[in-house]
């Protein structure tokens, strides 16, 4: 453990290397998904004892980068989640086995059979996230505190997802663009397949998938 956490209550001690991201971006939307119901699941995922994010020093560092950016154009950061347990991961592959888990189906992915996630990559076995390198984002207007219309919700499993989707509009893509914009430029990488994910480079724990839990 960090040995200048001393005082911190145990509950709030992270490994070395690792924040809590709202402490370093005061301003910052902390919607950690997978903490509650709002997810794929429709329920808390394991690992996830409290609803917050935690991040790599080096993702949140980025981060401050971005937020930086984004303020003076008049948007601020909400992030869904960083860091994410092993544990979360392998409970998403037993989610996965449960045929009978459907309950988000037509919110987050009507257009997926739920047998052939592996197959299609919306769910695997391993996760840049638990290696610490990975954050899911999105805009929020600054004076609105209203949510950036990116054309679909965060983890909609979908082409529609894809950043340079044709399936949404001029607007959303554009808001798309911005946000993926002052990630570049903050040192992230974005992904193909979805346009909330970013991944820092270079990674700080390439070779660890990380187990600790979110509390």
């Amino acid at each position: 453990m960090n040995l200048s956490t001393v005082g911190v209550p145990k509950a709030r001690m992270l490994p070395e290397g690792f924040v809590y991201l709202d402490e370093w971006i005061e301003d910052c939307i902390i919607d950690a998904k997978y903490a509650g119901t709002d997810n794929f699941m429709g329920r808390p995922a394991d690992g996830y004892a409290q609803p917050l994010v935690v991040a790599s020093a080096e993702v949140a560092r980025a981060l401050v980068r971005a937020a930086d950016a984004l303020r003076a154009q008049g948007w601020l950061l909400k992030v869904f989640d960083a860091y994410r347990p092993q544990r979360a991961v392998d409970d998403f592959c037993r989610w996965d086995g449960d045929a009978q888990a459907q309950r988000r189906k037509m919110i987050q992915f009507p257009r997926v059979d739920k047998a052939q996630m592996f197959e299609q990559g919306y769910i695997a076995r391993k996760s840049s996230h638990s290696r610490g390198c990975a954050v899911d984002l999105t805009l929020v207007h600054a004076q609105t505190l209203q949510e950036a219309d990116m054309g679909t919700c965060f983890d909609f499993m979908d082409p529609m997802s894809w950043p340079e989707s044709a399936a949404v509009s001029p607007v959303q893509r554009r808001n798309r663009q911005i946000l993926r914009e002052a990630m570049l430029a903050s040192g992230f990488e974005p992904y193909a397949c979805e346009w909330w994910h970013f991944s820092v480079r270079p990674e700080p724990y390439p070779d660890t998938y990380f187990d600790f839990e979110v509390r």
